[in-house]
């Protein structure tokens, strides 16, 4: 069930996603809800296994700035790995930044 208290068992920083979304629980949950649902991880898993560099970084990059908006730092943090690493074009293997964010990702998405 998606709830402060277990968002913040995983180690969301949910006073600080809060404080983003006025104080409102209910705003909160939803945003959060919307960004774990964003097929935009499954397209970065993608264009990255392709070796579509470019748009690996744009789906990371976004993938970057909606989950910090919502502060489930755990999982943004893979993300911002990934994020820099492919904004540089660094052509090495990626699958182990991959199988972090899809741990983290599983965690947070059980909770929906």
């Amino acid at each position: 069930m998606l709830t402060i208290d277990n968002l913040k068992s995983l180690g969301a920083n949910t006073d600080e996603g809060l404080t983003r979304c006025l104080g409102k629980e209910d705003f909160y949950l939803r945003m959060v809800s919307m960004a774990l649902a964003d097929d935009g991880f499954e397209k970065l898993k993608d264009a990255v296994q392709k070796g579509d560099l470019n748009e690996g970084f744009e789906r990371a990059h976004a993938l970057k700035g909606v989950l910090s908006n919502v502060s489930l730092t755990t999982l943004a943090a893979p993300i911002s790995e990934i994020t820099e690493e492919l904004r540089a074009r660094n052509d090495i293997d990626y699958s182990d930044l991959l199988n972090r964010i899809d741990e983290e990702l599983k965690k947070y998405r059980a909770l929906l």
